[in-house]
């Protein structure tokens, strides 16, 4: 699912845009330092653009390592940049180190030079956790499609990922679920909701990402928190219930990434679940970092 404040306003199941106008802005709050960590990674302060794959990707941290405590990597929805994860980095970045990134395609960071598959989106990821993470674990915190990668991301990487904490995180089958959710027979615009995401999720988006279906892999003994939304769909209230199905069974199946998943509903919450009830995003990133960090 890619991200936009209104449920048709874009395209794909709540659209395809972006949360500036919700975001802060992170160059006030953080700046560049720029020396090494004992496990390899890079420890600056502030936004630079890193190089990885021959691409430029703009990275952005805050905070200080203690002990321990895994690096949290905050990974932003579809149509977003980092900035829009900027208010709840700088709250973890109280008892932590946070990072974000843009990933290709998205904020500053460089196009993409072709189709984007889940692969190809976690060869940027992992150049990214090698320069600023080296060789030290990390949590990784993904809103929406951002989750949908980390997700995605962690099963082959269990050396490294220690916790997930899903916000809202795209469903594992989004175009099998929106094909049965809005039939083929649906009009106006139930219809251009179902042909916005299945366009979207054949890559016609900014970051030319594939969001194909699959089932969901083990990542080992993890701790995972999923959180999703209460109310999204009122756009389309014919459909409005079988959506929200949808979208409930898929958050559902995340819980097959580690037996120590666990699923809450973020009342008073819409899509964008760290900017309607931050206090529960905080709440859950900080738990899962202690949970992980308790077990290295």
């Amino acid at each position: 699912m890619f991200c936009a404040a209104g449920a048709v306003a874009g395209g794909g199941i709540v659209g395809y845009g972006n949360a500036g106008a919700k975001a802060q802005s992170l160059s006030e709050s953080i700046t560049d330092a720029g020396k090494g960590e004992s496990n390899g990674g890079d420890s600056f302060l502030g936004t630079k653009k890193v190089r990885v794959d021959g691409h430029s990707v703009n990275v952005s941290c805050s905070g200080r390592s203690t002990g321990r405590t895994p690096v949290v990597m905050l990974m932003a929805g579809g149509g977003d940049g980092l900035d829009t994860m900027a208010g709840l980095q700088k709250t973890l970045s109280k008892k932590a180190r946070v990072c974000s990134y843009d990933r290709l395609g998205e904020g500053k960071s460089d196009k993409p030079k072709g189709t984007q598959t889940v692969d190809d989106s976690g060869k940027i990821l992992t150049g990214v956790l090698d320069r600023i993470v080296g060789d030290g674990p990390v949590v990784l915190a993904g809103h929406s499609m951002g989750g949908f990668i980390a997700a995605r991301y962690a099963p082959d990487h269990r050396d490294r990922v220690k916790g997930l904490v899903l916000l809202d995180a795209t469903i594992p089958a989004l175009t099998a679920g929106i094909n049965k959710a809005i039939p083929a027979s649906a009009t106006g615009a139930a219809a251009e909701l179902r042909d916005q995401t299945i366009a979207v999720n054949k890559g016609q988006n900014p970051e030319k990402f594939v969001i194909d279906d699959g089932e969901v892999r083990s990542a080992g003994s993890i701790p995972v928190r999923i959180v999703k939304h209460e109310s999204q769909y009122s756009e389309v209230p014919d459909y409005g219930p079988a959506l929200e199905r949808m979208w409930a069974d898929g958050q559902r199946e995340w819980l097959a990434l580690s037996p120590r998943s666990s699923i809450s509903t973020a009342a008073g919450s819409g899509h964008y679940i760290h900017v309607d009830r931050p206090d529960i995003a905080v709440k859950a990133v900080q738990r899962v970092t202690a949970q992980a960090a308790a077990h290295q």
